[in-house]
Formats: C-alpha cells, sequence, structure tokens
C-alpha cells in the first residue's frame, strides 16, 4: 500500500485522527492537503509533516461553507493536477440535553459533520469524475448506532454520514468513484496513559483505539487493490459494540 504521487484530502487535519491519518498518508508517499479550520493546528500539524520529509499543504477550509470546500478543491486540483483521494474527517459535538439544545447548535453540528461531507465530496468527485476515479473515505461514529443522553445532534449527524455514504456509493458508481466509511468507537487523542484498567477491559481487543487503528483502516481503504469495497461502513471499536452488557 504505497501512494507515492498520490494526491490525498483529509478535513479536520489539525488534531486527533485526521491528523494522525494525513500523517500516514504522507509516510506512504501521498501529497497530502490538510483542509482545517483552525489556521495554528492545520499549519503546526503541515510543518510536522513537512518536517519529518513527507509532502503537505495546509489550506484553511470550514467545510460547513460551501465557497471553502470549492475554493479548497479548487486550489488543491490547479497545484496538483488531480485528487485521488478525500477522507471526510471534520466534525465535532455539542453535548446538551435535548431539551436545552438550541436550533442553532443543532445546525452547527449538522452542517459541520453532514452537510460538510456532502460538501466536500461534491466538489471533489467532479475532479475525480474528469481523471477517471478515486476514493472518498467517510469518518462517522459507532455513535450512529447506540448512544448516551445528550448526544442528539452529533448521532444524528454520524448516522446520516452512513447512509449518505451508501447514497454516494451509488451515484458515483459510474464515475469509478468508490465511497466508503469508517465509525470509530473509542478512540483517544489525548492522553493515552491516563486511561483506566476499566476503560480497556471494555473492549474484547484489551485496550482503548488509538488514531492510528483508523489512520491504518484509511490507508486500506484508499488503496487501488480493494476497489470491490464499496457503499461499506467498517466498525472499528475493539469489538466494543459487541459486547452485551448486564446490570451487576
Amino acid at each position: 500500500m504505497k501512494y507515492n504521487g498520490k494526491v490525498v484530502i483529509v478535513t479536520g487535519a489539525g488534531r486527533g485522527i485526521g491528523r494522525c491519518v494525513a500523517a500516514e498518508f504522507a509516510s506512504q508517499g501521498a501529497k497530502v492537503i490538510l483542509a482545517e479550520k483552525d489556521a495554528a493546528k492545520g499549519t503546526e500539524a503541515g510543518r510536522r509533516i513537512v518536517s519529518g520529509g513527507g509532502d503537505a499543504f495546509f489550506i484553511r477550509t470550514d467545510v460547513s461553507i460551501p465557497g471553502e470546500v470549492a475554493a479548497m478543491v479548487r486550489q488543491t486540483s490547479e497545484k496538483y493536477g488531480r485528487i485521488d483521494i478525500l477522507v471526510n474527517n471534520a466534525g465535532f459535538g455539542i453535548w446538551k440535553s435535548p431539551l436545552d439544545l438550541s436550533p442553532e447548535e443543532w445546525d452547527e453540528v449538522i452542517n459541520t459533520n453532514l452537510r460538510g461531507t456532502f460538501l466536500c465530496t461534491r466538489e471533489a468527485a467532479r475532479i475525480m469524475k474528469e481523471q477517471g476515479g478515486g476514493s472518498v473515505i467517510n469518518i462517522a461514529s459507532t455513535r450512529a448506532f447506540m448512544s448516551e443522553p445528550g448526544s442528539e445532534a452529533y448521532a444524528a449527524s454520524k448516522g446520516g454520514v452512513v447512509a449518505l455514504t451508501h447514497a454516494l456509493a451509488a451515484s458515483l458508481a459510474q464515475y469509478q468513484i468508490r465511497v466508503n466509511c469508517i465509525s470509530p468507537g473509542w478512540i483517544e487523542t489525548g492522553d493515552y496513559d491516563s486511561l483506566r484498567a476499566e476503560d480497556h477491559s471494555q473492549h474484547f481487543s484489551g485496550r482503548v483505539g488509538r488514531p492510528e487503528d483508523i489512520a491504518r483502516a484509511c490507508l486500506f481503504l484508499g488503496s487501488e487493490g480493494n476497489e470491490f469495497i464499496n457503499g461499506e461502513n467498517i466498525i472499528i471499536d475493539g469489538g466494543m459494540t459487541r459486547r452485551m452488557i448486564y446490570a451487576q
């Protein structure tokens, strides 16, 4: 799975999973565009990749704004002449009771997580169509399938991403554009050493996930040798959603 010369866009690439995904593709020889809303974090993530010998280019992008998405894709196409892979990772949540969640807060989450995924895919697919194909990888969440209180906007947005994935796969198949989805479970992007034994023991795999677990899956899905995987959602959660839990 080498990506020499491939052009990869990663949204939300300034932190957490997105930053790790961008770094992994760069380590495999890809030319990586870091589309990130936070200029400081995007710049720093790009600097780290370049200092390590990778090829990275930061473009400040708010994926909820159609004009910024179009400009980012256009700039990428003008700079590199193609787009091979798009990783729709940008997203966030507002954790609040549905009785207190405002319509504006709901819209902010949906517009970033769900509409942003659609906007980025639409613009990138226009380039991919002309070049004969490409691969789109959406990052959803196991919260599309299970919930805890106060997660309505985030759960709805990620459930929408899962459904949007197979809809886009159907629509874009005629252009040889594959669309797949990854639903991460508990992926610790902060201080991994501060996790407790009971945090790890909730997983069949015996540990909480790391961003690298998702990055490796992106490398797998983006590979041209895996073109028979299409319209799929892959849950990567160490088995946590498969564990039957009884009250003690």
